[in-house]
């Protein structure tokens, strides 16, 4: 196990000691070990999957303190992770060790429940391990995130006592230390050609500079500070402002400046001038490895190119119906560009823009009953994506909310260029990023407790960005694409994926350059051409993710269909979508075992 960087450093060595020294003493087993438990017991192999859960929950805690923070976890808020070589190689070992623990175990011996959360573990276990070789944690940044947005993690942590911001003042003071193993990362990138285009990378010294502020009361990472807390003395404020102004200002601000210089003289021009992973080492094996991570399925990049143009050529022809009844005359791409360009369908400002997002929300929440059994206690809100990053990012996306209640889910819009943003999308948007899409699956899973708690806070992208898409086809059982123009909405979003087959595909293994991802994109979409740039850069920073929702969304679409066919009239959609969400994200393919268990369980009953 690596440790972590802050004032609680605990060296790899004298972890071993004591793992060993317990070992001896009969309270650890070693990995391989199937013997007798505590005083001579037969094993459970129960009660030994569930510890190996909680020893792994409690490791991966401490592996990802900021993930840990974000959940509500706040027993590592005054640490980074520990990114080190050494440490990521150790975490390697660990797992590979972890494996051929759970491979030890009689699988058959446990419940259908465990045996679906024995699945889940060694399929996310197996994809991790496989995925070391090819070193992809060289790449520890990108134009949508990295290091240069770390002053976000500000906005999503509790700031409630004294504590926390001596917490968060810890991890101010140890912040040059995680820079300095970010760059040691980069530069190890450099060695291997770890690298991605200079096309996306080319983005990040702008965001850089908006943290090489003059005053440290202006950085993103000082705004805890600006207003305390009931729960803060009044004794302790001008205490924890300086110490906060002051790890800024000898720390912080001198790391960005280091970053900055290295990133442009160094690290920039190393970079690719091309496009693709397929210039990476071993780069056509590592992206059919990342199709099989997202997608959680065995599939091909050929295969996934060649579903995408089946995809786009059937969506294309519900667009010319939908066309027809909006009675437009003229060409598909006419009315593409009449839907981006006709001030009807844009807002004037970012002010009315949002009232817009969150009137659309509003909107939704009263259908869902007419759909869901089960509905999350969790709320969530409507916030602007901070302004920093906003001219880099696409139109939205969704914040998980605290796993311990204390933070709601937030769904986060795009308000930059608002007269780039167009009303016929909010809709479908608003199904995907919050009700009855990511939140409304995120914050259910949280909430059930009878799951172990990795299957309660995993994510696994083909699970959670299908249910995302396939949740904007809900909008039409709920009424809400109420005319052409917000079905077209649904049409679009739904060709926005399928493009994503063909053009991630195309670029990392086909080798298309990036205008001829674009002009595919512009060709067969209405989205704006911003929005279309932004979210091509985003697969090539992003290799294989974008994949993900098209292969989930027909995965459900699929089960569904197969469930209605052979349950007949004892088919219930609510009940469907709570065989689905119930059981937190899974890969595809444990999904259809549940879901094929629970049509036999439907018909043996009739």
């Amino acid at each position: 196990m690596g440790f972590m960087m802050c004032l609680r450093r605990v060296h790899p060595l004298f972890l071993v000691i004591l793992s060993f020294g317990l070992m001896l003493a009969g309270f650890l087993r070693p990995p391989n070990s199937m013997g007798n438990s505590f005083e001579g017991a037969v094993s459970d192999p129960t009660q030994e999957l569930h510890r190996l859960f909680d020893a792994e929950w409690d490791y991966e805690a401490q592996w990802g303190p900021v993930e840990s923070s974000r959940l509500g976890d706040r027993r590592w808020n005054d640490c980074w992770p520990d990114r080190s070589l050494r440490a990521l190689q150790n975490d390697h070992q660990h797992r590979v060790a972890v494996l051929a623990e759970l491979q030890a175990m009689n699988r058959a011996r446990l419940s259908p429940a465990d045996q679906v959360s024995y699945d889940v573990f060694k399929q996310k276990y197996e994809t991790n391990v496989e995925g070391y070789a090819y070193h992809w944690f060289l790449v520890p940044l990108n134009q949508r995130e990295g290091i240069q947005t770390t002053d976000e993690l500000a906005d999503e942590l509790r700031f409630e006592t004294v504590r926390d911001y001596e917490d968060w003042i810890a991890r101010l003071r140890a912040f040059p230390a995680f820079m300095d193993q970010t760059l040691a990362l980069m530069r190890e990138g450099i060695q291997e050609r770890m690298l991605l285009p200079k096309v996306v990378m080319q983005r990040i010294p702008a965001q850089i500079d908006k943290q090489l502020v003059a005053d440290p009361r202006v950085s993103g990472f000082y705004k805890p500070f600006q207003r305390f807390p009931a729960g803060v003395p009044e004794s302790d404020r001008a205490r924890l402002s300086a110490a906060a102004q002051e790890a800024i200002t000898s720390g912080v601000l001198p790391a960005f400046r280091r970053f900055k210089q290295f990133f442009v003289e160094s690290y920039l021009p190393a970079c690719f001038d091309q496009v693709g992973v397929w210039q990476n080492p071993r780069g056509p094996e590592m992206y059919a490895y990342l199709v099989r991570e997202y997608t959680t399925t065995t599939m091909t990049p050929t295969e996934v190119h060649e579903l995408g143009l089946r995809e786009v050529r059937r969506i294309r022809a519900e667009m010319d119906r939908v066309m027809e009844q909006a009675g437009f005359r003229g060409t598909r791409a006419e009315f593409f560009n009449f839907l981006r360009t006709d001030p009807r369908f844009h807002y004037n400002s970012p002010e009315e823009l949002l009232m817009a997002y969150r009137a659309t929300a509003k909107r939704v929440d009263p259908h869902l009953i007419l759909l869901f059994r089960t509905l999350p206690r969790m709320p969530y809100g409507v916030e602007p994506i901070p302004a920093a990053v906003a001219p880099d990012t696409t139109a939205a996306y969704y914040r998980l909310p605290a796993g311990d209640g204390s933070r709601a889910g937030t769904y986060m819009v795009n308000l930059y260029k608002p007269e780039t943003r167009l009303k016929w999308e909010m809709m479908a948007l608003t199904l995907h990023e919050a009700v009855p899409g990511h939140h409304l699956q995120i914050a259910l899973a949280m909430e059930q407790k009878d799951l172990p708690k990795f299957r309660r806070y995993d994510y696994y992208s083909a699970f959670g960005e299908g249910w995302g898409l396939y949740a904007e086809s809900l909008g039409e059982e709920m009424g809400l694409y109420d005319d052409p123009y917000s079905k077209m909405g649904e049409l679009a979003y739904d060709m926005w994926r399928a493009v994503r087959l063909v053009v991630d595909t195309g670029m990392h293994a086909m080798r298309w350059d990036r205008q001829k991802a674009i002009d595919y994109f512009i060709d067969n979409t209405p989205r704006p051409e911003l929005d279309i740039v932004n979210e091509i850069d985003r697969y090539i920073a992003w290799p294989g993710q974008a994949l993900a929702y098209k292969v989930g969304q027909m995965k459900i679409t699929e089960l569904r269909e197969r469930a209605r066919q052979e349950l007949g009239p004892k088919f219930d959609l609510r009940e469907f979508h709570d065989v689905v969400l119930r059981n937190g994200a899974v890969p595809l393919g444990v999904l259809e075992r549940i879901v094929n268990d629970w049509i036999q369980t439907g018909k043996r009953e009739g």
